[in-house]
């Protein structure tokens, strides 16, 4: 199934604590409909000294979405939108903003 959101794009959060932040999608998980955006819906962990951490501590970090609470920004207007998906006639598949038209990312290359 086609999703409204891919990893990189720039999306909105438009329900919950974070409601209006933006950032940038880090994690797409299909599987259980989430996703993680950068600097939204941060939490503390505690972790013990490992490796990467020897002093251990508590250590802020980005908490999965579900994927229903974010919208893509449109590039010309700045604002969440909607997508839907359209096949152009050289046969390649697009997402395309709803409100302005413009064209998300091309998720089908044409074949020659």
């Amino acid at each position: 199934m086609a999703r409204h959101v891919k990893q990189g794009d720039l999306v909105q959060v438009i329900t919950g604590n974070d409601r209006g932040k933006t950032g940038r999608v880090l994690k797409v998980m299909p599987d259980r409909d989430k996703v993680i955006v950068e600097g939204v819906n941060r939490r503390l962990r505690h972790v013990r000294p490992n490796q990467r951490n020897p002093q251990g501590g508590r250590v802020e970090k980005e908490m999965p979405l579900h994927i229903s609470n974010v919208q893509p920004v449109s590039p010309s207007t700045n604002k969440p939108t909607r997508v839907r998906f359209e096949t152009k006639s050289d046969g390649s598949k697009v997402r395309v903003a709803v409100s302005g038209g413009d064209e998300l990312h091309t998720l089908k290359k044409a074949t020659q």
